[in-house]
């Protein structure tokens, strides 16, 4: 396999805040460097039934996973075993739930917060955090620069064809403090300059770059619904591909088959949507 392709997951953004307060992005689209598109998450928009909806194309109702007290190994297709099959290099950075969906559940401390296993016929390189404690009072999320450097690490090290990477921080501010204040508009534009030096870098090395969020969320701080604060994000592509007018929305089952055909890697018969990137 000779493609290669990111995805950068940021928790919990609503559309208008990708649009509003995402300085570099929205510069890139303007030069042209990029493009962008409302995605429009699953429902439930929760968290762990959007991490399962995004990699293995199917609803929530398919796939079984019907909100964040429901992880479990997946037992469908999914972006990484594709890519394995085609004979890729995976890694992923990112919450303990997706080492549980994708490589072994329950996730253990010990064995699972980092590993490295070339014969994994899904994740080979996985970097992972609990955040254990977790709260209002106490984000429990690690330093996003981190995350970025970490997956730039992996891409480096292990030569990844697919590389995820999710963050909960922004998700975890919207909670804490809501949408609409200045406390968002600060955490919006420091993750907005801690992303940017990543992307050339990763475009350099030859990636095509996709930035995105699971959900967005409303001015209460909640999501899980079918309002569009709760339901609609921004999507960001960088890289050579044609994409849909500016206006189309993207449905979030269209990402795993779309990222499966840039890789070159072949799509499950399960993953019936549409490929938005050509």
């Amino acid at each position: 396999m000779q493609n290669k392709l990111l995805l950068i997951i940021l928790d919990g953004v609503p559309y208008r805040n990708f649009r509003r307060l995402f300085g570099n992005l929205e510069g890139w689209v303007d030069s042209g460097e990029a493009r962008v598109w409302t995605h429009r998450s699953v429902l439930p928009s929760m968290s762990a039934p959007c991490y399962a909806s995004i990699h293995t194309g199917l609803a929530p109702a398919v796939h079984g996973c019907t909100g964040n007290h429901d992880v479990r190994r997946l037992e469908h297709a999914d972006v990484f075993s594709q890519v394995r099959a085609a004979g890729g290099v995976t890694g992923a950075v990112a919450h303990s739930f997706w080492s549980e969906f994708f490589n072994r559940a329950p996730f253990d401390y010990v064995r699972d917060i980092e590993y490295d296993e070339p014969q994994s016929a899904s994740i080979n390189h996985g970097r992972f955090h609990t955040m254990t404690g977790y709260g209002l009072i106490n984000q429990m999320t690690p330093s996003d620069v981190d995350l970025f450097a970490t997956l730039t690490r992996l891409c480096t090290n292990f030569g990844l064809n697919y590389g995820m990477l999710h963050t909960c921080t922004l998700d975890c501010m919207g909670h804490r403090f809501f949408h609409d204040c200045r406390e968002m508009d600060d955490a919006c534009a420091t993750m907005d300059a801690m992303l940017a030096p990543f992307i050339p870098k990763w475009r350099a090395a030859g990636y095509e770059v996709i930035v995105t969020a699971d959900h967005g969320q409303d001015a209460r701080g909640h999501h899980g619904g079918r309002d569009p604060l709760q339901q609609e994000t921004a999507l960001y592509y960088f890289g050579p591909a044609e994409g849909p007018d500016s206006d189309a929305v993207i449905d979030q089952l269209q990402l795993a088959p779309t990222i499966l055909s840039r890789l070159g890697a072949p799509i499950a018969d399960t993953m019936e949507a549409t490929v938005f990137l050509k």
